[in-house]
Order: structure tokens, then sequence, then C-alpha cells
């Protein structure tokens, strides 16, 4: 008996000591497939069904992810909804990103508002990187925007920054407040429709009114139906309406080009379209008649391309201009200074001009600083061609792939004071050394990346710049400034993808 109970005891034991292994060897495998799963995976936060992480996504987006980012790392899984994508914030990933993979991620995925653009397949700011983009690139970098015939149009942004100077006297005279927010968003439009089309977006062209009131439209709808992407599939029943919306105002859009483009060729036809004097659609006309042309152009694209300049081209950069006389007005030691620096190099008796920017270092400081803190495309979108690894974790293929600027250009770990407008990091004295590097508005310095990087950096940054310097300097130059409402700027941001001011900026310009 007792060598029976002892058999039966040394039986139990070993299930036991089985079942204790078995359970250790379980967990040890459990472990590991988990271990091995996080190392794959970009890590995301903890998800909710269906909605996924838009409980934790306030309504200024790239700050939400921001904070997200502080503390889930550089490289999250967001999910919004049907919708998901990594977020990317900081300078060491953003330099893989964009230039040890550049290749991989040079396309742009669809998203929001595609199935209703009429100009699909034709988009250069959106278009898959290939032969139609590459032509596109290679255009605007040779004709287009190129630094001749931007010295073409130096004349056209002069008398826009004039016709705006006199306005704004003019409510100084009254002693009325000025609605700079208006004010700046009609300069950038009736320069870029002058330099597009020769023709101004507010005055007798009835055209060209109507071309800067859908812009407003376009931008609308677009952001609303770029939210629209959490419903995946259901987003094409399009319970808002807002679809059919935008789709009316892109055939309008394209009924009223159509006009002025027949109003190009008549002109060619008749001989009056000397070089000189070429504005951006006769350009897009030539390459379109170009039997050698590498890529044969259609009015399609020209449509689609003028769409885009007009897009992205206005709100953008009078968004980074009211930035600018935002942090100056609440800054006045620092307007003070620049304003010491124009009058030095200019002098009282005429406007800034583009020609006097390499000889303004705090002017070009101030408006670095601004595009530092306020990016004219803080989320930078690109979608990966072929699963990949970045910073450890496994990027799938066709996966959205989010460069938050915003957080990368206020990165305690790359910048002193992040938070805070300080011009002089810019200057050439500065112990933070930005300016070192010749190539930043290029992105290739991945700390300061405003106009994005890589292939597919920002083709209208030059641009942009000869918009904002002259601009900047001569509202400084001729007027002090008070708001209209309280003792400073609110420098509250506005919802969205974008970083606009949440409230118009209106003031009362006073003369100095």
């Amino acid at each position: 008996m007792a060598t029976t109970a002892g058999t039966d005891l040394m039986y139990y034991f070993v299930i036991f000591v089985w079942f204790i292994t078995a359970l250790l060897v379980h967990f040890f495998i459990k472990s590991c497939l988990k271990t091995r799963s996080a190392t794959q995976n970009p890590p995301s936060p903890p998800a909710l069904p269906f909605i996924g992480h838009l409980h934790l996504i306030g309504s200024v987006l790239p700050k939400s992810f921001q904070t997200l980012a502080r503390r889930y790392g550089p490289l999250m899984l967001i999910r919004m909804g049907a919708s998901t994508c990594v977020v990317v914030s900081n300078a060491a990933i953003a330099k893989e990103i964009f230039k040890t993979q550049d290749l991989n991620f040079s396309s742009r995925p669809e998203f929001g508002s595609s199935e209703y653009f009429i100009y699909r397949g034709s988009r250069f700011v959106m278009a898959q990187y290939g032969d139609y983009w590459r032509f596109m690139k290679k255009l605007c970098m040779t004709k287009l925007l190129a630094v001749p015939q931007l010295d073409r149009s130096v004349n056209i942004r002069d008398e826009e920054i004039e016709k705006l100077v006199e306005r704004v006297e003019k409510s100084s005279r009254e002693g009325k407040p000025c609605d700079l927010s208006g004010e700046l968003t009609t300069l950038t439009n009736n320069m870029i429709c002058r330099m597009a089309m020769s023709t101004r977006c507010s005055g007798n062209e009835n055209e060209a009114e109507e071309i800067h009131e859908l812009m407003r439209e376009f931008l609308e709808l677009a952001g609303k139906l770029s939210i629209g992407d959490v419903l995946g599939p259901l987003k094409m029943l399009d319970f808002s309406g807002n679809g059919k919306k935008l789709l009316s105002a892109l055939q309008r859009f394209d009924a009223l080009v159509e006009r002025i483009i027949e109003e190009h060729e008549s002109k060619a036809t008749e001989g009056g379209g000397e070089d000189q004097k070429k504005d951006l659609m006769d350009i897009l006309l030539d390459t379109f008649r170009d039997p050698t042309a590498e890529v044969k152009l259609t009015k399609k694209d020209i449509k689609s391309f003028l769409l885009d300049i007009f897009m992205a081209g206005t709100d953008t950069s009078s968004a980074a201009m009211q930035w600018a006389m935002g942090h100056l007005i609440n800054h006045p030691e620092i307007f003070k200074k620049l304003r010491e620096e124009i009058n030095s190099v200019v002098g009282p008796n005429r406007l800034v001009k583009e020609s006097d920017i390499s000889n303004l270092p705090y002017l070009r400081a101030v408006i670095k600083e601004t595009l530092r803190l306020h990016p004219s495309a803080p989320l930078i979108i690109r979608e990966c061609a072929e699963d990949c690894k970045v910073n450890g974790s496994i990027v799938k293929a066709k996966t959205r792939v989010l460069v938050n600027v915003y957080a990368i250009m206020r990165d305690p770990n790359s910048w002193t004071n992040p938070d805070e407008f300080v011009p002089e990091r810019f200057l050439e004295s500065s112990e933070e050394r930005v300016g070192e590097h010749q190539m930043e508005f290029k992105g290739q310095n991945f700390r300061y990346l405003p106009f994005g990087s890589g292939r597919r950096v920002c083709a209208g940054a030059s641009l942009a710049m000869l918009m904002m310097h002259p601009a900047i300097g001569s509202l400084v130059q001729r007027f002090d400034w008070k708001p209209k409402d309280g003792e400073k700027v609110d420098l509250k941001q506005g919802p969205g993808f974008a970083t606009e001011m949440a409230n118009p900026l209106v003031c009362y310009p006073v003369a100095p």
C-alpha cells in the first residue's frame, strides 16, 4: 500500500512539474511573440473599437500628434476611424524618410476629396512619383518657377505691395482698424493671379474675383472631406453633401479657366506673346503645343496645375505673414530692432524691395523663425511604396506617413526654448548655428523643414520667400500697430491640418 501511495504521489508530482513547465513555456512563447510584434510595428496608444485614437486627438492635429509623440515615441501608429497612418516626430526619423529612403517615400496617397476631383491623375502636388511628376517638377525648376521667370514678375509683386500699403494708409488716416488677414490674403491672391494669368484677383475682372472665392470654397470643402476619411468606404455616401458641392465648385473653376485659356490662345495667335511678358499660363500652353515635349500635357493638366498654384500659394503665404505680424506686434523689442535695420539699409523714402533682402539679415531671421513656429504645411503626407524598416519598426507598403514638421521644429532636443519667438537663433552669431547650412530651405537641415524635404520639397518655396520678405518689411517700416482687442494679438491656433490663426488679425495701423 505504501509503495502504491508513493507511486501515486510521484505521478502527481510529475504531472504538476509538467503542468508548471508547460505554463512557463506558454508564457515565454507568448512574451517572445509580443516582443517580436512590438519590434515590428511602431508603438501605438491604446485604441477604442471603431474610432481608434480619435478620442485622443484634439482640434489642432499637429499639436495633438506632438503631445502623443512625447509619450509613445517619435514613430507611432495612429488610427483615426477607418484611416491608419504612421506619424514621424523627430529630425532623425525625418532624415530617414526624406533622405535615406527618399525614393520609397516619394509618392503621396489619395485621400479626402480625391474621388470628387475632376482632375484626378493630373494633380502635380498629389501625383504619384513617376514620369508625369518628374516632368512637371523639371518644368517648374527650369521655366515656371525658375529664377528668370520670377525676375520677370518682380514688378507685379512690387506693385501689389504698394497697393497694400496704400490701403493700410487709408485705414490709418481714417483711424479705422485694418483686417490684416484679409489684406494679406488679397495681396497673395493678386500676386499669384497676375503671375499665373496676367489678371488680378480683386479689381475690375469678375473672372479673377470668382477664382478668389472659389479657392476659399475649395479649401473649406476639401478640409471637411479629408476629415471624412475616418468613415472609410462609407464616405462615398456623402452624407454631408460636401462632395457634390466640391464637384460643383470644380466645374465652375474648370469653365472659368477654359475661357481664360481661350483668351491666351487668341493673344498668342495675334502675336502678343513676347517672351518677357509670358505668364505661367503662356508657358504651360507653349508646353502643351510642343511636339517634342517629354510628356504630352493636356488642358486638364494645365487647369490642375493652376489650381495647385492657387491653393498652395495664396492662403499659406498669407497665413505665414499674419503669424509674423502677430509675433512682431506682441514683441515690441523685436519690432523695433527690425525697423532699425530696415531704416539703416533702405531708408525712409522708399519701400523694401526684393533686392534689399540679402542686406537685411534680421528680416530674414524673423521670417525663418515664423516658419519654424508656424510652417505652412505642418503635416507632410507621404506614402510607403514597399515594406521597409524605419527606426527599427516595419512600415508596410501603402501606409500613409505623416511627418509632423510642426513637432520637429518645436523639439526641445533640437531647439533652445522651442516655443518662444526668437529670431536671433537664425543669425550667424547664434550659438544654435541654424543658419550654418546654406541649404536649409531645400530641406537639408532636418530639424528645420518649413517646405519639406527630399524629391518632393516644395517647388514654390522661392516664390513664397519673395512675397513675404518685402511685404512684412514694408508693414514694419511704415506703420506702428495696435491690436483692436486687448494689449496683445491673440496667437491661438486654428483647428485642422493647417496652423492658421484661430481669429482674424485686426489691428489699428498708426503712422510712426
